[in-house]
């Protein structure tokens, strides 16, 4: 007979198999059968001590755990003065007259920021010194602007010994929304469980609707510069000083975040050239075609230090983009992406070295297989900066329900170490999302992240999920839906059905009904939790207002009703021909503003040798 392991639940079981080692409780409940998390158990210790805080078992050939943390990237000019424990803010000294302004400086030299206290009473597992100290390792961020603090930022942080965290994008463009619509989708956002929120305006009043998220935001904001940095200026005629002119401003705004694209080197470009989907990431792909242009490095990358000084004066978080991400399945972890990645690990060092905090961007399509090698190649390659993901999706063939595809993707991707998930809406890949895309979302990422919570064993996670299941077991209708975290949809879909909170479910019915039954059983406990009583069967007020539209939104359309309504869209569409295509693939644009919002460009050579006066068998990458 195989015999039990050591997890203590384990002694009253008389079993033929043996559980995994088991990590923590994700509940705080006695009475509950579940052996615990399978994830490894929690390790929130200062330094390198405490790599592997919140981890997935590794499977067989994954990337090992980082041996070295922020703490070996420390400023030039300070100063080490016990070299065995220089992972503690005693063994360091700063220069003499320093000030520190970051919450990695402030965690170097020991101090708990009033930010980190909040953080601590937002994540009820961590201590404020746990905070700190996570901080100063650089596994950490508290994406807290200077400037920001002074209007209604809530702080927050992203790291693996917190929650995980979700965010929302949103932005208008050039053919759609405005800076009203894009603060009530802030709102809307944050009313879901959006964790931060990224402006990735391209088109309407940039500045000003910025500056609407800034003032009106409870969460933190990010943006990607370089948006603003081209708009009435062609990519090629880009310089280091509009892109620290554009940075310096941002930061004054108050923005928590910047998306900088400085790992896409020139080398890389000719790795690009058999791509499916080439560069998928419009920051990335930009700075690919200035490099080709001018035949020079990477602005962002030989600027690095002087991007880092402005974000340290205001304490700016770096999300440091990926450029090279793959935009389907068959370009994931190829040479192109992992060869960024080994830049990225070294602009991250750059970065701490002059105190400024890092997060890292990760791929947005990875088949199912090569999650956990991605999440784990970054945390070595990075020292465990924190990492935030777009998904991954883990398949390409379901546009128009991409929420789903890669909610699959991000559950994995927290489990083995993404510790920010960038949510994906119905809309990706076919438009920009409206509000209901928004919410759906948010959603569906609030479930892969607190799914992933669970797995991880963070302690109390789950307590939640376990109030709702005595609710469920003791046919407690209306506490069921309080817990819920979209109670309005759940009763809305329960009423449908039956309106009536019965003591047995809409799904089987009196008789079938096995929660029933079991709640019957005299000896079992299932069902009897104190304060979880039902009481008397009782009729439902009625569907609200919110609750009928949201039937009314789900739709009984057949395929046939459906493209019976394409087809008259269609109509209403200006085209040249016969092909039923119109001029804009989103709203009505005719076909001479069609062209002033898409301008035609001339196509860059990726060999541009001998337009450099070099000869054919030159190469200038």
């Amino acid at each position: 007979m195989i015999q039990p392991n050591d997890n203590p639940k384990s002694e009253s079981r008389n079993a033929d198999y043996v559980l995994p080692p088991i990590g923590g409780n994700p509940g705080t409940s006695e009475n509950v059968t579940t052996p615990g998390s399978f994830a490894n158990p929690a390790c929130i210790k200062p330094g390198s001590a405490g790599a592997s805080t919140f981890s997935s078992p590794n499977s067989t050939g994954m990337p090992s755990l980082p041996t070295k943390t922020a703490w070996d990237f420390m400023p030039a000019d300070w100063t080490c003065t016990d070299l065995e424990n220089y992972e503690r803010a005693e063994a360091w000294q700063a220069p003499e007259g320093f000030t520190a302004v970051t919450q990695l400086e402030h965690a170097r030299l020991g101090t708990i920021t009033p930010q980190m206290q909040r953080v601590a009473e937002r994540e009820p597992h961590l201590t404020a010194e746990q905070v700190r100290d996570e901080v100063a390792a650089g596994r950490m961020v508290i994406p807290a602007n200077i400037n920001h603090l002074k209007y209604k930022l809530d702080p927050m942080c992203i790291g693996r010994a917190s929650k995980t965290k979700i965010n929302a994008n949103m932005g208008a463009s050039p053919v759609s929304s405005s800076t009203d619509e894009e603060v009530e989708k802030l709102h809307w956002a944050e009313r879901w469980g959006a964790d931060t929120v990224m402006d990735l305006s391209t088109g309407g009043d940039l500045d000003a609707t910025r500056e609407a998220l800034i003032q009106n935001s409870n969460t933190p904001i990010g943006t990607v510069p370089i948006y603003s940095m081209i708009i009435g200026r062609k990519i090629e005629d880009l310089t280091p000083e509009i892109v620290l002119d554009t940075v310096k401003h941002q930061a004054e705004q108050g923005v928590d975040y910047f998306t900088i694209h400085a790992g896409i080197l020139k080398s890389h470009i000719k790795l690009a050239k058999n791509r499916l989907i080439g560069l998928v990431s419009r920051g990335g792909s930009l700075l690919a075609k200035w490099m080709l242009q001018h035949n020079e490095e990477n602005l962002m990358n030989t600027h690095w230090e002087a991007i880092c000084d402005i974000m340290r004066e205001h304490d700016v978080t770096f999300s440091i983009g990926d450029g090279c991400r793959p935009g389907g399945l068959a370009d994931a972890t190829d040479e192109l992406q992992l060869a960024e990645l080994v830049e990225i690990g070294k602009l991250t060092e750059r970065a701490w070295r002059r105190g400024v905090q890092v997060m890292v961007e990760g791929p947005g399509h990875v088949p199912l297989d090569q999650i956990e090698f991605n999440m784990k190649a970054q945390r070595q390659i990075c020292h465990g900066a924190p990492f935030y993901v777009l998904g991954p999706l883990v398949t390409d063939v379901f546009p128009g329900y991409d929420h789903i595809t890669s909610c699959i993707g991000a559950t994995n991707a927290a489990y083995h170490g993404a510790s920010m998930l960038c949510y994906v809406t119905p809309k990706e890949h076919v438009g920009l999302p409206k509000k209901d895309d928004v919410k759906q979302g948010c959603i569906a990422y609030k479930i892969a992240a607190h799914g992933a919570d669970i797995a991880l064993g963070i302690p109390g996670v789950r307590d939640w999920d376990d109030d709702l299941t005595r609710a469920r077991a003791a046919l407690n209708w209306k506490k069921h839906f309080d817990l819920a975290f979209d109670g309005d949809t759940a009763r809305a879909f329960h009423d449908e059905d039956l309106d009536v909170d019965t003591d047995f479910c809409a799904m089987c019915g009196h008789d079938w009904c096995s929660v029933r039954i079991s709640k019957e059983i005299q000896e079992w406990a299932s069902g009897k939790a104190d304060g979880f009583d039902r009481g008397k069967t009782k009729k439902s007020p009625g569907l609200t207002p919110e609750q009928q539209q949201i039937l009314e939104q789900r739709g009984h359309l057949s395929p046939e009703e459906i493209h019976k309504l394409a087809a008259k869209a269609k109509g209403k569409l200006t085209a040249k021909d016969d092909s039923g295509k119109a001029s804009c693939h989103s709203d009505y644009v005719d076909p001479d503003e069609a062209k002033e919002v898409a301008p035609k460009e001339t196509l860059v050579q990726l060999n541009t040798a001998e337009a450099h006066g070099l000869s054919k068998n030159d190469s200038i990458i």
